[in-house]
């Protein structure tokens, strides 16, 4: 997760030209994550589940277009897709975008170019892809879903209100007061603050590795607690 709020996977076999989209993208405050090769870009989707994806078609071991149709087909994904490609002519420009994805851009292109476009995707495809993404773990609010590494995990309302809670406000300091009002809005005078430091122990059995460990949700003992984005 990122600034604002979005992953954006590079599926591109040259290396040269995903570290230059990279270093672009994480400038505008994006987290990136990267795949050299169609197989590689299966696995990274399938483990990361990104907010958007960059996609070139000419890719080794599975290309651009199974890759796409695979994400559109197999498992369902709305994930915006703006495919990259040296094809020129517009009638594979048109089989491109019936592939399911978003937009299209012909190499060679000016990175100014490739944020403008992934900004306008994002902007239409806004009531599609809400969902965020930190580090492997990803919420979708309008579906109830929450997922780390891929794997779906189970939480109870006030457990998901609460992820849903720290993860809007990445990095910040959060009272339990705070946390009070956004759990029981109607209730939070008559809700003894140790009700926060119980769902959020219950929240970290199902998110961390390590509990004595936190990786996401840490302590800051007299203040409240903090979700660790990055």
């Amino acid at each position: 997760m990122t600034l604002k709020g979005k992953t954006i996977l590079i599926v591109e076999d040259d290396p040269n030209i995903r570290r230059l989209i990279k270093i672009c993208l994480e400038n505008e405050g994006y987290e990136v994550l990267e795949a050299g090769d169609g197989e590689e870009g299966m696995n990274v989707f399938s483990k990361y589940d990104p907010c958007f994806v960059i996609l070139d078609l000419m890719l080794p071991k599975k290309s651009g277009e199974e890759l796409c149709k695979w994400m559109r087909c197999d498992l369902k994904s709305d994930v915006p897709i703006i495919m990259l490609t040296a094809k020129v002519s517009e009638q594979e420009k048109i089989q491109g975008l019936q592939m399911g994805a978003d937009d299209y851009i012909t190499k060679p292109f000016s990175l100014n170019e490739l944020i403008a476009r992934v900004e306008t995707v994002l902007r239409r495809t806004a009531h599609r892809c809400s969902k965020i993404s930190y580090r492997g773990l990803t919420i979708k609010p309008l579906r109830g879903e929450v997922k780390y590494n891929g794997k779906s995990i189970s939480l109870t309302q006030h457990e998901f209100k609460l992820l849903y809670f720290f993860m809007r406000h990445p990095n910040q300091i959060l009272t339990r007061k705070q946390i009070l009002e956004e759990l029981y809005p109607h209730d939070e005078k008559i809700v003894l603050e140790r009700t926060v430091d119980v769902h959020v122990s219950k929240l970290r059995e199902k998110i961390e590795t390590d509990e004595s460990v936190p990786n996401f949700i840490e302590t800051i003992r007299g203040m409240g607690y903090r979700f660790v984005a990055f």
